[in-house]
């Protein structure tokens, strides 16, 4: 009976690794060593201990599992197919690589149903899993009660060598140790390989004592490639502990059962090549053509689709009871999944007039979070490490600690690509929740990858950067963001804000609150700014719009952002006491803006109006799109410098003086 079980374990196992193989070998294209190796530990995580409903890939206490080392991705193609999810089908498979088809090369989360987070960047998907575990726990605190626990499920994770060596992992594993995130479990596929060759290269380390440092409990699987008892007893402890994350080192040969390929950088990264795939079928004994898998495999694979609508409607019925005992909660928390905001939540934004006194666009912006925070249970987040000067902190909220998870502030540390990964993960758990992370501008170099994957992934998290300029003076030209604001505004379904005021600022807040599907950046001012007659939440919304106007057809357009839209205001007064007739465009939002119908874009910058003036503390580079082949751009083509504001605005040239003599240029 054993030697029976056995043979059906291997033949489930090399089913994970003929598919992998297979569908590289047709797309001549692709990474089959990891599954090949890693297919003992992910059948036994897979058949053994998750929970998940093949059928219903959005059940909201499911076990999440992120495929880190996203390389790897025909483990997760095959293993999704094999268990009976609809969207990776044998076709599919049979599609990898290839235009359209569900099986991309790296999971995607919003193309392939069943995949969690987007992976492939290395480290960012165990960071990502650090994300979907804090919100289990958060949730967990929030809605469970002593004799209902509503949210109670796990975050199993795979990395390699490659994700250990980035430091975006070492940034979420020491997080994910501090905050004690006992219900994440990582098997750390340990073969020893990179790219380049073996890891003695560049990596010899001890992974293990490392994330012991972390505060992880760690343990070590010798023989991954056949010793499933091993990994299961491995899973089995790391569930047993439950203050503390879980490593599970898992030695394993890269390309395992590849005779001439097997533990090398040869079966890394590329097709085993025809008589390599025909020796490996012979070396496993697999007897079957390509792309078929065994009945008898695919027989107990699929018995995960009777387990998964057992286990669902274990918990519907368990919600049920926690309906009738607790419908408030239960409201909140099915409101939340469904995505709808509450009704009349965006009445919370303030609202000013030019008679309110200026203020800094961060402070505007700590205000908006906190009046969001009391109608929005769903908001969380934190600042890398500059909550003060973020203006962050939600004030009717304590800190989310190991002993506080229905807390709501993040406290990161100095770890900015960390804290990306981490809102990514929250915001792609599917349970409502809206994260946002803050730092200074500037440091959105050290997050670039994150806030990319954002977009890319459709995660709707608000990054909050404040210290927007050379405005912020005297800390230098390493602090001043020069070229971020137009770099980032590169990023395909990243809508990037600078608002000029507080209606501005809460504008793109209405924006980002909405935008479940793309995130929003906010890049606000240190300094304060007046607030401007016509600016509003409705004109932000739409990306840009008239402020003000002497109608007609106007002789010149200035065109401004942040703080830089108040100086194009005060110029367009001096312009018109010499009978100049001035519009003035606050351009919060270039992609808002585009979004917009011709009809109403020609109605803001009509083309027949050619003299034009854009104003923005950063590079001009993107500009020439709206000032044309008459205008002018005001920028700063060159890094910042060291000096009391008001010398920088002068010595850069962003003053009303400049504006109104580079508009006479224009207009002569």
């Amino acid at each position: 009976m054993v030697a029976a079980t056995q043979s059906l374990q291997e033949l489930c196992i090399n089913s994970i690794r003929f598919l992998a193989i297979d569908a590289v070998e047709k797309a001549n294209s692709g990474h089959p060593g990891l599954p090949m190796g890693a297919a003992p530990m992910a059948f036994v995580l897979w058949d053994r201990y998750m929970r998940y409903n093949p059928k219903n890939p959005t059940w909201l206490n499911r076990d999440r599992f992120v495929l880190s080392a996203g390389h790897g991705c025909m483990l997760q193609y095959a293993l999704l197919h094999l268990t009976g999810y609809d969207s990776v089908p044998i076709e599919e498979i049979k599609q990898f690589r290839q235009w359209g088809s569900k099986t991309p090369g790296h999971p995607e989360n919003h193309e392939t149903p069943g995949i969690e987070v987007t992976t492939g960047p290395l480290g960012q998907g165990i960071a990502n899993a650090v994300g979907l575990a804090l919100a289990e726990a958060h949730l967990a605190a929030k809605f469970n009660k002593p004799d209902c626990k509503i949210v109670d499920h796990y975050t199993y994770a795979i990395l390699g060598d490659g994700c250990n060596m980035e430091g975006i992992s070492g940034e979420a594993c020491s997080l994910a140790g501090h905050w004690g995130l006992g219900k994440l479990i990582a098997l750390y596929d340990d073969n020893h390989i990179s790219i380049d060759g073996s890891t003695d290269l560049a990596f010899t380390e001890d992974v293990g004592k490392r994330f012991e440092a972390y505060g992880w409990h760690v343990q070590h699987v010798e023989q991954g490639n056949d010793d499933l008892d091993a990994i299961s007893k491995a899973i089995e402890a790391a569930k047993a502990v439950t203050d503390r994350p879980s490593l599970i080192k898992v030695t394993t040969i890269i390309g395992f059962g590849s005779p001439n390929k097997a533990n090398s950088h040869d079966v890394h990264g590329s097709a085993l090549g025809a008589d390599e795939v025909k020796a490996t079928r012979e070396n496993l004994g697999w007897e079957y053509p390509e792309f078929e898998v065994p009945a008898d495999a695919l027989k107990h694979f699929r018995k995960a689709v009777e387990r998964g609508a057992a286990y669902e409607q274990e918990w519907n019925e368990l919600f049920a009871q926690y309906k009738s005992k607790y419908p408030e909660d239960a409201a909140l928390l099915e409101r939340m999944k469904s995505g709808k905001l509450p009704d009349g939540w965006e009445k919370a934004l303030p609202t000013y007039t030019p008679e309110d006194k200026k203020n800094a666009t961060r402070n505007h912006s700590g205000i908006v979070l906190n009046a969001l925070a009391g109608v929005l249970p769903e908001l969380i987040g934190g600042s890398a490490d500059l909550a003060p000067s973020n203006k962050t902190l939600l004030k009717s909220s304590g800190d989310f600690q190991k002993d506080a998870y229905e807390n709501r502030n993040l406290r990161f540390g100095v770890r900015e690509h960390g804290m990306g990964a981490i809102c990514n993960g929250i915001a792609l758990h599917g349970s409502g929740l809206i994260p946002y992370g803050a730092t200074f501008l500037v440091f959105t170099d050290y997050m670039r990858n994150a806030i990319r994957l954002s977009a890319l992934s459709e995660a709707g998290v608000i990054w909050v950067m404040t210290h927007d300029s050379i405005a912020l003076g005297e800390d230098g030209p390493t602090h001043q963001p020069v070229e971020h604001v137009a770099s980032l505004r590169a990023i395909p379904n990243l809508a990037v804000f600078r608002p000029a005021d507080g209606n501005e600022t809460s504008g793109a807040y209405k924006v980002a609150v909405e935008n479940r599907h793309s995130p929003t950046l906010l890049a606000l001012s240190r300094q304060g700014l007046p607030n401007l007659t016509g600016s509003s939440i409705e004109g932000t919304e739409k990306g840009a719009y008239v402020l003000s106007d002497d109608g007609g057809t106007p002789d010149l357009i200035l065109m401004g952002t942040g703080s830089e839209t108040q100086l194009c205001v005060d110029a367009a007064v001096e312009l018109r006491k010499e009978g100049k007739k001035v519009r003035v465009v606050s351009m919060p939002c270039w992609e808002l803006f585009e979004a917009q119908d011709e009809a109403y874009k020609e109605s803001v910058l009509p083309k027949a109006v050619k003299k034009r003036v854009s104003v923005e503390a950063g590079t001009t580079f993107g500009w020439s799109r709206y000032v044309g082949d008459e205008g002018v751009s005001i920028g700063v083509d060159r890094f910042g410098a060291s000096a009391p504001l008001g010398a920088l605005l002068e010595k850069f040239g962003f003053t009303v003086d400049n504006v109104v003599a580079k508009a006479k240029a224009v207009l002569a």
